[in-house]
């Protein structure tokens, strides 16, 4: 694929997600849980900027604070992408972060999908979506559906993709104080793993819960409460494995008017839900 000079000099929109709904319908012999989940994206998220450079190295511009660069997943996705084109070009990359980490909302996850396909397209590798997506699978299971670019019902672990038309809506998102680790949840004797699975033409909105919910709101108090407080305004639930919650609201006068009413120490955003990523037809 061409590419421009001035493509080096734009910005690369990493958007947030939210899980409609998330249920844990089985395990398979490796230990991986099996999903069902709704994947819709926001008009919310972090923004990433590349820069060429001549001596090879791919770095970030801005680490992470606690993060590692080795395990910054941008750098790693750029990494994976170089090693899988033949690509000897270095860049440093440069984040801007809105998406809280541990927040259930796929930063990480979409950083590193932005960075594959930007630099997909900035190194001229031509990979297509579905190879971008196999590559994006070895850093996270959420990152094939960023690549993917489109609201969808997923199985598997996350990564078997049936597209989904969305009705308009408004979220109000909220941010507990608590970056709750993925694996805390999902290692817990007590999270449920056998919900029943359905077909993918049988959802419909406001169809089931996240099953990762009861265990997240044991061991973080602060999420049940903001998960309390959402839920006496409007149908709410958390995302992913938490910690950050949202409620539907039909317009966004009515989110709004709820984001106006957070109690003190409790922050939050209001994002319209969109059905396709920015960056979802460079490939």
């Amino acid at each position: 694929m061409a590419t421009g000079l001035n493509d080096w000099h734009r910005d690369w929109p990493a958007p947030a997600k939210i899980n409609l709904f998330l249920h844990v319908v089985g395990r398979r012999a490796d230990g991986y849980h099996l999903l069902q989940t709704l994947f819709r994206f926001l008009d919310f998220g972090d923004v990433l900027r590349f820069s060429p450079r001549a001596d090879g190295a791919i770095v970030p511009a801005n680490p992470l604070p606690g993060v590692a660069p080795d395990k910054d997943l941008t750098v790693r996705a750029a990494r994976l992408l170089a090693d899988k084109a033949g690509v000897e070009a270095g860049v440093t990359i440069a984040l801007e972060k809105r998406i809280p980490l541990g927040g259930g909302l796929g930063g990480g996850s979409s950083d590193a999908a932005t960075t594959l396909m930007a630099l997909n397209r900035l190194w001229n590798c031509g990979l297509s979506s579905q190879e971008l997506q196999v590559l994006g699978l070895q850093l996270g299971a959420d990152v094939p559906i960023f690549v993917h670019g489109r609201s969808a019902f997923a199985e598997g672990v996350g990564e078997r993709f049936t597209d989904v038309s969305l009705p308009p809506a408004w979220y109000l998102v909220t941010m507990p104080h608590a970056a709750v680790p993925t694996p805390e949840i999902f290692r817990a004797p007590d999270l449920r793993r056998d919900t029943p699975a359905i077909a993918p033409g049988d959802w419909r909105p406001g169809f089931g819960g996240n099953d990762l919910e009861t265990v997240a709101c044991r061991l973080y108090p602060e999420v049940a409460e903001h998960l309390g407080w959402l839920r006496e305004r409007a149908p709410a639930r958390m995302s992913g494995s938490g910690a950050c919650c949202f409620a539907e609201f039909p317009a966004e006068d009515a989110a709004r008017t709820a984001l106006a009413a957070l109690p003190p120490g409790m922050r939050g955003f209001v994002a319209r839900g969109v059905d396709e990523h920015l960056l979802s037809r460079l490939t």
